[in-house]
Parts: C-alpha cells; structure tokens; sequence
C-alpha cells in the first residue's frame, strides 16, 4: 500500500487553547481571516455525559481530494507522501474547489485573489521537521501517521459533527476523548 500522511488528532488531549491555530498563522504569516488550521468546540454531550472536548482540524489530505477534482487549472496535485499541495502560480481564484470540498478547508485571499490551504508544511517535513501545528501544540494533541499503515484500534476516522467521510476517504484520524475523565492522560 502507497504512503498516506494524514493528522491524529487525539481530542483526549485537546484543551482547545488554539496554539495549532497560532503556529500556523505565523509560520505562513496569513492574512487575519484565512485559518488553515481550526479548532471546533464538540458539542457538550457528544459522548453521554456534559463535557468540554475538542477536534482540531486542517486539511485532511483525502485519498480521493474532491479540491483536485474540482480544479480546472490543475493547481492542486498529490505528492507520493499523501499530501495534497495547491499551486499558488496556477490558482485563478474560481474557488470550484472551495464549493467541492465538504470540509470546508480551501479559503479564499482577497488580498491574493487566490485559494489557499494546508499543505501539511510538506517543506518542513522534508528537512525532517514536524509541521508547525504539531510543533506548537503545547499538549501534543497533534501528530503526522502513515494512514496506511496507523491502526485503528484506539482511533477514530471521525467524531461527531465530522462531514461524510465516504467521499473523499479523510486521512485525518481520532482519538475519541474518555468521557467522565477528569485528568487528561499521559504519553
């Protein structure tokens, strides 16, 4: 099986402090309105009981991106890795692929004129480093699989209020919180 990165995202850890937000932006010093990275409250009692979790999210490098499908100038291509890059000089700002993505995660510039997105800071993994999100995530919530390889034992390939993930195949995987827990787990 081909090499897929993709994130894991453990919302056991997840305190919702948005410092993958943060690294992101100013890693790519992006304009105030354009977030590569989100980080979207779950409702309180998607887990039976009343409680404060989180999912952090970017963009899911699917098996099958429903952005590159949609693009007509091919500005989007999927290296060997899994990682879905766009193409900044062959973007027409049309935002198809804003409209084909379920998730949400192509934005639109209106400075640039043009769509932007995550690309998993596939340069900084290629120096061997981690991408800033999960460098700055002071509870590492975050990090880089091989989801062709990753077991899915003690994750998740969504949590609720996740979009259908039949479509595209998401890389993204989860690791559900324990519900009634009041410390959060060591590593």
């Amino acid at each position: 099986m081909a090499k897929q990165l993709g994130f894991l995202v453990d919302s056991e850890r997840c305190v919702g402090c948005h410092a993958c937000e943060m690294a992101c932006k100013n890693e790519y010093q992006l304009e105030p309105k354009i977030r590569w990275r989100k980080v979207y409250p779950l409702k309180e009692d998607s887990f039976g009981l009343p409680e404060r979790n989180f999912m952090s999210l970017a963009c899911n490098h699917c098996e099958d991106p429903a952005c590159l499908k949609a693009c007509p100038v091919i500005a989007y291509t999927k290296r060997d890795d899994g990682i879905v890059m766009h193409d900044q000089g062959r973007c027409i700002g049309c935002r198809l692929c804003m409209l084909a993505c379920p998730y949400s995660v192509p934005q639109y510039s209106e400075t640039r004129k043009k769509v932007q997105k995550c690309h998993m800071c596939a340069e900084r993994q290629d120096n061997g480093q981690k991408p800033a999100c999960v460098s700055g995530c002071p509870m590492e919530a975050l990090s880089v699989i091989d989801a062709a390889e990753f077991s899915m034992a003690m994750s998740s390939k969504t949590l609720p209020g996740f979009p259908d993930t039949a479509a595209t195949k998401p890389t993204t995987r989860f690791i559900k919180p324990s519900v009634g827990v009041q410390v959060r787990r060591d590593r």
